[in-house]
């Protein structure tokens, strides 16, 4: 019976790994079953099932980006620890005076810089925190500053190797540097992000305002004794500065970017108490990724994603620059309206076989990565930090609605993909001809 059943999967893999890969996918979108549950199961039966053995199987991990996430996780759990994160806020509300424009674009600024430098899921976690925080002290509705921190999350986390988890994976499998994303993409983002302030601003002129009894709350907001653990606070700014300074030159010092990250959590665990912190590692987020790295590899393996190449190369007739551009808009597009993780794995194997068409494909690299980024802003459900955000604030009283959300992100993510698609086309095209 056991050898009937694997003479019959063997015979028909390539159906059975796409219709696993399939409703893995659809279960993702459903969102009824916790997709690391869904991916794990999937994963599982691709194994079981005799898809992949086990040796193949833990072979696609790439468990560069798994530490990596890791490393990072641990040392933002410990500078949350010491009040940092709350300090800010309180400091930024006061240094805007009351004024809610203000403080929106501000909170903006501060999530897209730190999403860049830490990761955006975890930053957008200790920002909406702040800010559900806030809008309970002020009794405001906190929707319009939760969603920008939503879009400026993605949006920062776009511009660096280790902002976004699509950026991770996409520099692991392409081999490109902390520096080569901060060089290559932070002036588009910058713009981006211009343009998508400008467009909050419009969309939520009529509901930035504070009343009088907000106004003077205000004035009893003391920052003495935010400050937990100043001692902690030092020390994990230390580093975290010689992590980001050893993740500028890994290039040179040969150090995979996971192994620097990894070192600097241990060496943070060691003032802090290390189970509280491994507690506060979102394990459903490095199991989910482990998971899909083995489905991925399974319809990789069956030959999938080289048919799917083959056929983008037909598709634009070999034209390097149609491709880029396709890239970019496919990608922005599928993950607005899929997570953009799975999105990212699915596509990472297609760019690296038609790398077998052309000399260089690294405008797909940054193609891939804006649009999968970015396109994260479209819908609720397009970036994991999207639906943290989502739940913190129904959980306050405030549900940001699917449809809701999908006409504010609808419009940033059209216009985030304009400016990408010109400045793109000038630097990389253009100006070489």
């Amino acid at each position: 019976m056991i050898n009937e059943l694997h003479t019959f999967v063997h015979q028909y893999q390539v159906v059975i790994a796409n219709t696993l890969f399939l409703l893995v996918y659809g279960f993702i979108i459903w969102e009824r079953i916790p997709k690391v549950v869904v991916t794990l199961l999937g994963s599982g039966l691709a194994i079981l099932l005799g898809i992949l053995t086990q040796t193949e199987a833990f072979g696609y991990i790439d468990f560069n980006v798994i530490f990596l996430l890791v490393g990072m996780m641990i040392m933002v759990n410990i500078i949350k620890q010491t009040g940092a994160f709350e300090y800010m806020a309180y400091w930024t509300l006061l240094k805007t005076k009351g004024n809610a424009v203000w403080l929106m674009l501000a909170f903006a600024a501060i999530t897209a810089v730190a999403s860049a430098f830490l990761d955006n899921v975890t930053t957008v976690i200790f920002m909406a925190s702040i800010t559900c925080s806030l809008a309970a002290r002020l009794k405001i509705d906190p929707k319009p500053y939760l969603i920008t921190e939503i879009i400026a999350s993605n949006i920062g986390g776009t511009s660096t190797l280790i902002g976004d988890p699509p950026n991770i994976m996409i520099g692991s499998a392409a081999g490109l540097s902390f520096t080569d994303f901060l060089f290559s993409l932070t002036h588009i983002v910058v713009l981006v992000f211009v343009v998508a302030c400008a467009l909050l601003v419009f969309i939520f002129r009529k509901d930035l305002k504070f009343d009088e009894a907000a106004q003077a709350q205000i004035q009893t907001i003391e920052l003495e004794g935010l400050i937990k653990n100043k001692k902690l606070l030092i020390q994990s700014l230390v580093v975290l500065s010689i992590v980001l300074l050893g993740f500028m030159t890994h290039h040179l010092t040969h150090f995979e970017v996971s192994t620097i990250a990894l070192t600097g959590g241990a060496v943070l665990m060691l003032f802090e108490e290390p189970q509280e912190i491994w507690n506060d590692v979102e394990w459903d987020t490095i199991f989910f990724f482990i998971g899909l790295f083995i489905l991925v590899g399974a319809v990789e393996k069956v030959g999938t994603l080289d048919l799917i190449s083959d056929e983008v190369f037909e598709l634009t007739k070999g034209n390097y620059q149609l491709t880029t551009f396709m890239m970019l808009w496919v990608s922005g597009i599928a993950s607005a309206i899929i997570d953009n993780i799975p999105f990212t794995a699915t596509t990472i194997p297609v760019i690296q076989n038609l790398a077998n068409h052309y000399d260089s494909v690294r405008e797909l690299w940054w193609a891939l990565s804006l649009g999968a980024c970015l396109g994260g802003n479209g819908s609720l459900i397009g970036a994991t930090a999207n639906v943290l955000v989502a739940d913190m604030s129904s959980r306050l009283g405030y549900p940001i609605r699917f449809v809701s959300f999908l006409k504010i992100g609808g419009v940033i993510t059209l216009a985030s993909l304009l400016v990408s698609t010109g400045l793109l086309y000038l630097e990389h095209f253009l100006l070489h001809m």
